[in-house]
C-alpha cells in the first residue's frame, strides 16, 4: 500500500504519534478501573505511612508533634512522589512478561507511544495520590501557609519530581528479568526515599550521609515545597540546600533529559 506524502508530514506523524499515545493512556486508566486492588494499594499506602511515620516515630521526637506534622507532611509527599517508580517499574515488567510489549512493537505504533502513554497513566494516577495524601495531612492537622500561587506550585514541583521518575521506573521495567525481581526494586527505592530531608535534617546526620541526604533529588523537592506551604525548613549552609526551589527543578528536568531517551531507546530494543 502506498503512503502518500500528506501522510508522512511531519504534523501528521506528530497527530498519530499522540493518538497512539492516547490509546496507551486509556488503557492504563482502564486497568486502575479492573484492577481495584491496585488501587487500594496506591490509596492505603499513604495512611499507613503518616500512621507509622508521623505518629509512631513523631511520638519519639524532641520537637511539639504538630511542629512536626508541619515538617514531616511536606517530606512524606516527596517521599511518596519518588517510590512511585517501583509502580511504573512493576507495571512495565507484567506487561514485557505477558508479550504485550512485542505485539506493541510489531503493531504500526508511534516508537515513543507505548512510554509516553505509561508516563501520562502513571502521572494522572500519580495525582490521585497525591490529593488523597493532602486530604489525610489536612485530616492530621497539617495546613499550608502559603498562599494559594505558592501552595499550587508546591504540588507541581512534586508532580515533577514523579514526572521524572517514571523515566527512572520505565527504564527498570524493561532492564529486569521478570516481576519478581521488579518487586526487588525497593531495595533501591528505600533509601532513595529516606536518605533524604524528608524526616530529619540532614544537619543531624553524619556528615558523610548529611552530604549524601543533601544532594538527594527527594531533599531538594521536599525543601523547596516546605518553603513554599510556609512549613518549617531546616536548611544547612551548602549551596544545594540554599537553592533548594532552583534544585527541585533542575533535578528533575536533568533526570528526564537522561532516562526519557533510555526508555524509548530500550523500548525499541526490546527482545524476548
Amino acid at each position: 500500500m502506498s503512503v502518500t506524502l500528506e501522510e508522512t508530514a511531519p504534523e501528521s506523524r506528530l497527530r498519530w504519534a499522540l493518538a497512539d499515545c492516547w490509546t496507551i493512556v486509556r488503557r492504563g486508566l482502564l486497568h486502575y478501573r479492573r484492577q481495584p486492588s491496585n488501587i487500594a494499594w496506591q490509596l492505603g499506602f499513604p495512611v499507613v505511612s503518616v500512621l507509622l511515620f508521623v505518629y509512631v516515630f513523631g511520638s519519639g521526637m524532641k520537637m511539639d508533634l504538630d511542629a512536626y506534622k508541619s515538617y514531616a507532611m511536606p517530606g512524606m509527599f516527596a517521599m511518596t512522589m519518588a517510590f512511585g517508580f517501583m509502580n511504573t517499574a512493576m507495571l512495565m515488567s507484567i506487561d514485557k512478561d505477558k508479550g504485550l510489549m512485542d505485539r506493541f512493537r510489531s503493531m504500526p505504533m508511534a516508537p515513543s507511544a507505548v512510554v509516553g502513554g505509561r508516563g501520562v497513566s502513571d502521572l494522572i494516577g500519580a495525582s490521585v495520590d497525591l490529593a488523597v495524601l493532602a486530604a489525610i495531612a489536612l485530616a492530621v492537622g497539617w495546613r499550608s501557609d502559603g498562599g494559594p500561587a505558592a501552595t499550587a506550585a508546591a504540588f507541581g514541583l512534586l508532580l515533577l519530581l514523579r514526572f521524572s521518575l517514571i523515566w527512572v521506573g520505565v527504564v527498570l521495567g524493561l532492564l529486569v528479568p521478570n516481576q519478581e525481581a521488579a518487586g526487588n526494586l525497593f531495595a533501591i527505592a528505600f533509601p532513595f526515599g529516606m536518605i533524604s530531608s524528608v524526616f530529619a535534617a540532614p544537619s543531624d546526620m553524619p556528615s558523610w550521609l548529611g552530604a549524601i541526604a543533601q544532594w538527594n533529588p527527594v531533599s531538594s523537592t521536599a525543601n523547596a515545597v516546605r518553603d513554599l506551604y510556609g512549613n518549617p525548613v531546616q536548611l544547612g549552609d551548602s549551596w544545594v540546600e540554599q537553592h533548594a526551589l532552583l534544585m527541585a527543578v533542575l533535578w528533575p528536568l536533568a533526570i528526564t533529559a537522561v532516562f526519557l531517551p533510555l526508555a524509548v531507546r530500550r523500548f525499541q530494543r526490546l527482545s524476548r
